[in-house]
This record gives C-alpha cells, sequence and structure tokens, in this order.
C-alpha cells in the first residue's frame, strides 16, 4: 500500500513547480484530480521545444514529467457553474493545491476562505515564485528567476570573467526541487491534521527553495562577510587536497574524487592507479605533507589518470575505499548500474521517468500511469461527484467543462 492512498488532492495549477508537487503525491498513492483551463489546459502541454530538443508528437516528457498518475478535468472556474463544480470536489479532497497569485485567487474564487467555507479541514498548499508575505508577494516568475539567479545559485556557480552567468543544467530544475518540498510539506499538514484535527495553509517558493540549496554558502558567506565564488575554469578542486577535484581521462571525460581525508585513502589510491612508488614518496608521508605538496600531487594524478579511458578507470575504481564519481551525462546516467538497480528510472507508458527520490520499505513509487490527457477523466469526475448525464450535458453546453 502507498503511503497515501485515500487521500484526494485538488490541484489548480500549471507549468512545471507546483504539478511537480502534485506528481509526488500522486506517486505516493494519492488520487490527484489536474483542474486544467476549459479549452486550452495546461499551457505547459504546448511546450515542443527546450533548449535545443524539440519534441514531435506524444507522449512528451515535458508534461509527463510533473504529470504523471493524474486525472485530467477541463473546468472553467470563471463560470458559476464551473466554480460549483470546483466546490464540490474542495469538499470532498483532503488537500488543494494551487500555484495562481493572489490576485487570480481571488478573482476565482479559490483563496483560502473560499476553500475553507466549502471545507474547513482541507490542508490549502500553495507554491509561489517569491513567498506569501513582501512586497512582492504578487509577483510571479520562474524557476530561472526566483530559484537560479535571485537566491545565488547563478552568481556562485560562474567563474570569474565568465561572458553572462551559467544557466540552470536542465529545463525545471528548481521547479521539481521546489515541488518536492512542497509535496513534502502538504505530507507533514496531512500528519498533523490526523494527529491534533488542526490544518494548515502551506507555503513553498521557488527563491525559498533556493535560498536552502544554497544554505550552507550563504550562511559562511554572511558570517565572513563575502560572497562565495566559484573556482576557475579547469580548477582541479581543493588547493589543499589532490583527492577532492575533477580530473580528465584519456577519452575526453571527468572522474571526481571527494576523499575528505587524504591521509587515510592516498595509498589506496597509489595502489589501484599502478603507482605504489606514490604511496612511499616522503612528499606525501602525511595528511599535512599532502595538502602542502598539492599542487605535485595534482600535477602527477593529472598526468597518470589522463593515461587510461573513463571505462577503464571505473573497472579498477570499482575497488576503491575512498568516494569517486564519473562525471556523466543525462544519457550515461540511464545506462548507470546503480541508478538502475534502486530503480531511480521508472517506466510510465512509452517513457522513461525520473522516479520521485523518497522510497518506502525499499520499494520505487513507480507512476500510476502517464499523464492524462486534457480532460480525458471529466466525465468521469463528473459522475462521482453523483452528477447525471443531463446535469454533465447542461455544464459542457454552457461551456463551464469540457
Amino acid at each position: 500500500m502507498r503511503p497515501l492512498e485515500g487521500i484526494r488532492v485538488l490541484e489548480v495549477a500549471m507549468y512545471g513547480f507546483v504539478p511537480s508537487a502534485g506528481a509526488v503525491l500522486a506517486d505516493w498513492g494519492a488520487d490527484v484530480i489536474k483542474v486544467e483551463h476549459a479549452v486550452n489546459g495546461d499551457p505547459q502541454r504546448g511546450l515542443r521545444r527546450t533548449g535545443t530538443f524539440v519534441v514531435e508528437g506524444d507522449p512528451n516528457p515535458n508534461v509527463e514529467h510533473a504529470n504523471r498518475g493524474k486525472r485530467s478535468l477541463g473546468l472553467d472556474i470563471s463560470k458559476t457553474e464551473g466554480r460549483e463544480v470546483l466546490y464540490d470536489l474542495a469538499r470532498r479532497a483532503d488537500v488543494f493545491l494551487t500555484s495562481f497569485l493572489p490576485g487570480h485567487r481571488e478573482r476565482f474564487g479559490i483563496d483560502v476562505d473560499d476553500i475553507r467555507a466549502v471545507n474547513p479541514d482541507i490542508v490549502y498548499a500553495r507554491g509561489s515564485a517569491l513567498g506569501p508575505r513582501g512586497p512582492e508577494a504578487v509577483k510571479g516568475g520562474y524557476d530561472m528567476t526566483a530559484f537560479w539567479c535571485r537566491a545565488g545559485t547563478a552568481a556562485s556557480i560562474t567563474p570569474a570573467g565568465s561572458e553572462g552567468l551559467i544557466n540552470p543544467p536542465g529545463p525545471a530544475y528548481g521547479d521539481t526541487i521546489s515541488g518536492t518540498n512542497l509535496a513534502g510539506g502538504i505530507a507533514a499538514a496531512l500528519l498533523r491534521r490526523e494527529r491534533t484535527g488542526e490544518t494548515s495553509v502551506v507555503d513553498v517558493s521557488l527563491l525559498g527553495s533556493g535560498v536552502w540549496a544554497m544554505g550552507h554558502a550563504t550562511a559562511l558567506s554572511l558570517h565572513l562577510g563575502r560572497p562565495w565564488a566559484a573556482p576557475p575554469a579547469g580548477a582541479h578542486g581543493s588547493p589543499a587536497n589532490p583527492l577532492s577535484g575533477l580530473y580528465v581521462t584519456s577519452d575526453g571525460h571527468h572522474l571526481a574524487f571527494v576523499m575528505m581525508q587524504p591521509g587515510k585513502f592516498w595509498a589506496d589510491v597509489c595502489h589501484h592507479i599502478d603507482r605504489p612508488d606514490l604511496a612511499e614518496d616522503p612528499r606525501f608521508a602525511t595528511a599535512d605533507l599532502i595538502a602542502a605538496n598539492t599542487e605535485q600531487a595534482v600535477k602527477i594524478l593529472r598526468e597518470v589518470l589522463a593515461g587510461r579511458t573513463l571505462a577503464d578507470w571505473t573497472k579498477r575504481f570499482a575497488t576503491l575505499a575512498g568516494p569517486w564519481a564519473p562525471v556523466q551525462n543525462t544519457l550515461q546516467v540511464g545506462e548507470d548500474a546503480q541508478v538502475r538497480a534502486n530503480e531511480y528510472l521508472v517506466t510510465a507508458g512509452e517513457l522513461q521517468l525520473a522516479a520521485s527520490p523518497v522510497q518506502f520499505d525499499v520499494t520505487t513509487p513507480v507512476p500510476l500511469g502517464p499523464a492524462p490527457e486534457f480532460a480525458a477523466q471529466t466525465e468521469e469526475i463528473l459522475l462521482e461527484l453523483g452528477l447525471d448525464w443531463a446535469r454533465i450535458l447542461e455544464l459542457k453546453e454552457a461551456g463551464a467543462v469540457t
């Protein structure tokens, strides 16, 4: 049994951030009804070009990632009839989940007081760009602006002297991280309601999630009075530890050593690279000497590691005691045996998607199904509400539902 089976979620949201929270809740077993614009649906459905990638036809990963396992209802909540259907759904829901801005929530009658008027026990969850307080709470935004740029990541990851800024590594990067935060907050609110009978308003923002993701660096910056800065492009890594940094292999790939105790792992690394002489080298006899002679050690390791391919080193380092990793692209991630062993990629319809990151009882929460076609479950959901076919036809003719 999935942990949220029996929980009903009403999602009134668009694009990537808040819908990704709904996807996680669906993976955990919740029945998530995605309310979409009665004519156009979620604008995310029209996203076909992302960076240099263009998706032709269906399935469309741009939609599936954040919407798998849900049911779709086409509803016009600007109409009285559509809003009444929404309120009927809210009466039966445990969670109301929205990405709408304050002005739109008020205009469409879906703000906290409106939804609580029909269901006082509902958990009301909202995702925003910049948080629920302050002069900019009414503004919208995207992960590029609120998460990546404003919260410190872009400036901190871009080496000095670079033209422009480094962009996020992939689409919906901050959206997905923030959506998982929101799903966790909703789960906590549901537990609180079960234990105390008290309900909550849950808020997660792209800005807040970005600040949290950079929290360690920001704490150091505020304490020491200077901004976190990226190392120069091509730099090894730690200036005082040759076993904490990046190295290039003969085929142009990279591997990363992250051994925070170089004295503990130095000899083992030397034997794995067929340089046992370095284990006895007096320059590297202690951790302090390794730190003092990091530049020389890095030069030696660069020469040795550049002599074999990443695949060769991967085989050799299978028994290496210290932490290391191949630097993989997104296609190589799909071929990673450890990723596959843990089912961090799962099948949803015709696609392979990233599994939501929380596992229960050593079991991957496989999506209950692919993303629904637009408004595919409208009639099914209305029948569950107790509406007869005559009333459903009336709503369709009025344009309140699709």
